[in-house]
């Protein structure tokens, strides 16, 4: 071969003495094939093979398989965002005349997946109040395809009965999904709870550093994963392998950064909800509804809790969070910094509650000392009670 050509055909290099722990990355666009033959029947091909690169590669197939043995389902498929997992689940599962019943405190971008792309498609769709359980029923229409939960809820952190959810739809001949970006499979398992798409943003706790944006959905049932990867082909949804790789690698501490943050927000949501004159909503409290429903089906809390503040602690609200040194400003949660944003539930919220017109702070802790945790929230909150 001349230069030109050995500089873009590589060499073969023995590879049978070499093991490493960790997965490989590969990286492709396109797939070769041995034969003509096998080119051109590369359509029949099972979806767990390869055709093209933007339908997974190696890499990628070990994410799935290492999540659905977390899961406890049969297959996972891998998407760009959490938000994308849940669109693709809506798009696969609902058609026009369909109805999606997605309770009142899911993710708020989840609405507007319901009232500005699926209901132009002519897909209806609304909401149940928290704590619905066994009475979910009183909110199916007959139209009704798919359910929609989140648990605990976003930013309010209401513990949803998944079991009789689960079950009731079950009976109806109605598919379930959940947002379980909370707890990870590693605090619950929703599969096992009966719910039908388990959904999670590996953004989060799976990634771990507040870098990556990817989603998974993992299933019992493999035409569900069917009717998925067929949404995912036409959307051309795609999944880089860098990124993947960097959740495989998160995955491997995922367990001890969980254990820790949980550990340390359960303490300090039970220090402020005693300190402060301020509602701590997280299931860790025995104040909390969903307590006992949280005590019976999760293993334990994520780092992620909210506080509801006086409304005459607002005006000195900035002043409080510009002050924060251990603390960052900021959305998303799950990784390695404590994390805190002010939030508002009002615009996505129907069931009347006096919270609903108050500022929410949604904080995120992450594996920071507890001590320098406590002394920046200590200093937030001087600055707010002040007279």
């Amino acid at each position: 071969m001349r230069d030109a050509t050995l500089t873009v055909h590589h060499p073969f290099v023995d590879e049978s003495e070499f093991a490493s722990l960790c997965p490989p990355t590969q990286r492709a666009s396109t797939i070769v094939f041995d034969t003509a033959e096998s080119y051109s029947k590369r359509g029949a091909r099972d979806l767990d093979s390869y055709s093209y690169g933007m339908h997974g590669t190696p890499t990628q197939r070990v994410l799935e398989a290492q999540l659905t043995a977390l899961e406890g389902g049969v297959k996972t498929v891998i998407l760009p965002s959490g938000q994308a997992a849940i669109a693709a689940i809506f798009l696969s599962a609902l058609k026009p005349g369909d109805h999606v019943l997605v309770t009142e405190t899911a993710y708020p971008p989840v609405s507007g997946l319901c009232e500005n792309f699926l209901s132009v498609l002519g897909i209806e769709w609304s909401t149940f109040p928290p704590g619905a359980g066994a009475r979910i029923g009183d909110y199916i229409r007959p139209q009704t395809k798919l359910i929609w939960t989140e648990s605990p809820g976003s930013t309010t952190m209401e513990i949803e009965d998944i079991p009789a959810i689960a079950a009731i739809a079950r009976e109806r001949g109605i598919l379930t999904g959940i947002d379980n970006t909370w707890a990870t499979p590693l605090l619950f398992k929703p599969l096992a709870h009966g719910i039908d798409f388990s959904m999670q943003a590996l953004t989060k706790y799976p990634s771990g550093h507040s870098d990556i944006l990817m989603g998974s959905v993992t299933v019992n049932d493999i035409t569900l994963r069917k009717k998925l990867r067929d949404v995912m082909r036409m959307m051309g949804y795609h999944t880089a392998p860098d990124a993947v790789s960097l959740v495989l690698r998160g995955l491997e501490t995922m367990a001890v950064r969980l254990a820790h943050s949980g550990k340390v927000a359960s303490e300090i949501a039970r220090e402020i909800d005693a300190s402060y004159p301020v509602e701590v909503l997280s299931p860790v409290l025995p104040s909390s509804p969903g307590h006992p429903l949280w005590q019976r089906d999760f293993k334990g809390a994520s780092g992620l809790f909210s506080v509801v503040l006086p409304e005459e602690w607002q005006a000195r609200l900035d002043r409080a969070l510009d002050a924060l040194e251990v603390f960052a400003i900021g959305a998303s949660w799950g990784g390695t910094r404590s994390l805190i944003a002010p939030m508002s539930v009002a615009a996505h919220r129907t069931t009347a509650h006096p919270r609903n017109d108050r500022t929410i702070l949604r904080l995120s802790i992450g594996l920071e000392d507890p001590q320098d945790l406590r002394s920046d929230l200590n200093r937030f909150f001087g600055i707010l009670t002040q007279a």
